[in-house]
């Protein structure tokens, strides 16, 4: 039976991470998959990795993020000539290009299954009330052509009804799954990380991890150092990413006399380290879907403090394995990491809580979730049966799929 996974661009990010994962564990579980994908631009490619997972890799050249109608409509024919060529029986579309264009193209060519996942939303934080409203009738219309919508939290999935994007049977949650073993094996114990990092243990150490975009809010943090700063002059904000937002974000700093208390650190394929060497995990972001980096913090025992927004209070306990606050706040947010930092017993508490609350987010949970789904969909549209798949091996387990060391998150 042949699935195709569709994604706009494999560019480095949680959505990308989820898709080559999914894919990978489609061909564990017997599928022979396709990966299909536009060009990843002027972002970081990881495509290399789809080819690692086991399945077959298609580029689509015309499959871009940017809306332009007649790119829009050769990328849509490529994707009608790829399903009718491969004969696809399954079409699991992710992000809201590829999504909407896969799902049309799956239509037109009567493909008996068809699955998407959008990884979280862009209901706010990203685009004007003209464009947003735009693009939630294209989510609407293309949800009634959709026999499976795959949220990452319920969260996810309560946002998209209350906008009447799909009906509740048509929701699976799903979450997407981090290898929890395999990312702690990379993480070396706090001081070790420091160390390597030529980080003092006394600083109080704020990481962030993610694109440095507007929606991830880390203006936010930069705004709150100078309250922080007032009362842990042993602060710093570390920020592990890179983006158009990087020269703001400095000057931001400067503006305020902060910038000696803000670290940049770019790219890198390290981010357990960074996770490893912190105190508090922080994600201030206007709009996310379900925050990778926060099941990877709490997996290592870190307590985080979030924006509530998207899926994140889905992934964040509030008051047990971290402190959700409001977005666009630096002053809640300052008070929260005070309150916090100067509480030790009450950062013990989350760091317990936070490595229990990981396993509830966990690659092996993502796989026999998205398995159990292809299968029931497959039966119920008299497919040929599929056989009973052994029980789902996470990376670690197989030398089938190395997986990526760390990727990012980031926005569609």
């Amino acid at each position: 039976m042949r699935l195709l996974h569709l994604i706009t661009r494999l560019s480095l990010g949680g959505s990308a991470r989820n898709t080559i994962d999914s894919a990978a564990a489609a061909v564990r579980a017997g599928y022979d998959t396709i990966l299909a994908t536009g060009p990843s631009g002027d972002e970081v490619d990881v495509t290399h990795l789809a080819a690692e997972s086991g399945c077959r890799l298609e580029v689509i050249p015309s499959l871009r993020r940017e809306i332009a109608p007649l790119r829009d409509l050769r990328a849509l024919v490529e994707i009608v000539g790829l399903i009718r060529r491969e004969r696809v029986a399954i079409v699991h579309t992710h992000t809201s290009k590829a999504g909407f264009l896969g799902r049309l193209a799956a239509r037109l060519t009567k493909v008996p299954v068809v699955i998407h996942t959008p990884h979280g939303h862009i209901f706010y934080g990203y685009y004007g009330a003209a464009r947003t409203s735009f693009f939630i009738a294209l989510e609407r219309w293309s949800a009634t052509f959709s026999d499976a919508l795959v949220a990452l939290t319920d969260e996810d999935m309560r946002e998209h009804l209350e906008r009447r994007i799909g009906t509740r049977d048509q929701y699976r949650v799903i979450p997407s799954g981090v290898d929890l073993e395999a990312f702690r094996k990379r993480a070396p114990a706090r001081d070790v990380a420091r160390s390597g990092l030529g980080w003092n243990t006394h600083e109080r150490i704020l990481v962030g991890v993610g694109r440095l975009v507007p929606v991830k809010g880390f203006d936010v943090a930069v705004r709150a150092l100078t309250k922080l700063r007032a009362a842990l002059p042993e602060i710093r904000l570390v920020l592990v990413g890179d983006g158009p937002e990087r020269s703001r974000l400095e000057r931001l700093a400067a503006a305020s006399g902060n910038l000696s208390h803000l670290t940049i650190t770019g790219i890198t394929g390290d981010v357990a380290r960074f996770l490893a060497a912190s105190d508090v995990v922080i994600a201030p972001s206007r709009n996310e879907g379900m925050g990778r980096v926060l099941v990877e913090a709490m997996a290592l025992g870190k307590p985080v403090v979030a924006s509530r927004v998207g899926g994140v209070p889905s992934v964040v306990s509030h008051g047990r394995s971290g402190t959700l606050v409001q977005p666009d706040s630096p002053d809640e947010l300052a008070r929260a990491l005070i309150e916090l930092l100067n509480d030790p017993a009450r950062m013990k508490a989350y760091c317990e809580a936070a490595v229990e609350r990981a396993e509830q987010f966990s690659l092996r949970v993502m796989e026999q979730g998205l398995i159990a789904l292809y299968h029931q969909l497959a039966s119920e549209k008299g497919l040929a049966p599929m056989p009973v798949p052994r029980e789902t091996a996470t990376p670690s387990q197989t030398s089938r799929a190395r997986r990526p060391s760390a990727v990012l998150t980031t926005p569609r």
